[in-house]
């Protein structure tokens, strides 16, 4: 890539997260379904044209770019063995949080702002019906995903009980960490912190599996 691409990918970067940015202080503080296109291309001084351009659907704006998609766990469980799926998912969540540090402080020097935004997207997707619908669809994906992997590894088909079981109990306790109490309070600090809970979350999973069936 030459240097004038280099720059006009970053600068479109940065106007796209100014945007994410805009539109997430506003559904917080006016609510999601009160709050307007032109209101957040104002908020982040961009046409609005630019805002569609960049993000089609206003819930876009919250769905966009999420670095614990499905996309971004796949390739961590296709190439986990001899680790098992638990191992896969655990370096997964780590890396991709250390990551975002290191990518947010060129931005933003307080580390833990990144997780306050994260966890305000967490409450603005509990509070919405539709939001919380098409983040359901996402989480499937997740399950089906991690079901697959440890299945595999207990030689089991990944709709059995336990697999499916353990597979949901690990996204909805991933997902649930920002809203729970100790997710609220440590969101405020380090990905240390907020890395912690990932390790229970997966802990209660793994010993579930562990105990099946005794």
């Amino acid at each position: 890539m030459i240097a004038g691409d280099s720059r006009r990918e970053r600068k479109k970067a940065q106007t796209r997260a100014a945007i994410q940015e805009a539109a997430l202080e506003l559904f917080v503080s006016q609510g999601y379904r009160e709050t307007t296109i032109a209101q957040i291309a104002a908020r982040a001084d961009v046409a609005t044209r630019t805002v569609t351009l960049h993000f089609p659907a206003k819930e876009d704006l919250l769905f966009a770019d999420d670095p614990f998609a499905p996309e971004s766990l796949g390739p961590h469980l296709r190439d986990r063995k001899p680790a098992s799926t638990f191992d896969a998912l655990r370096n997964w969540m780590h890396t991709t949080m250390r990551e975002l540090d290191a990518s947010d402080l060129e931005q933003e020097p307080d580390p833990a702002q990144l997780w306050r935004r994260r966890a305000l997207r967490a409450q603005l997707l509990m509070e919405d019906d539709d939001l919380r619908g098409r983040a359901r669809a996402g989480y499937r994906d997740l399950e089906l995903l991690v079901a697959t992997g440890i299945g595999e590894d207990i030689g089991l088909p990944a709709d059995a009980l336990v697999p499916r079981l353990a597979a949901v109990t690990v996204v909805a306790g991933l997902r649930e960490i920002y809203v729970t109490r100790e997710g609220k309070a440590k969101a405020q600090s380090a990905t240390s912190e907020l890395s912690g809970l990932v390790n229970e979350v997966l802990a209660f999973a793994e010993a579930g599996v562990r105990n099946a069936g005794k």
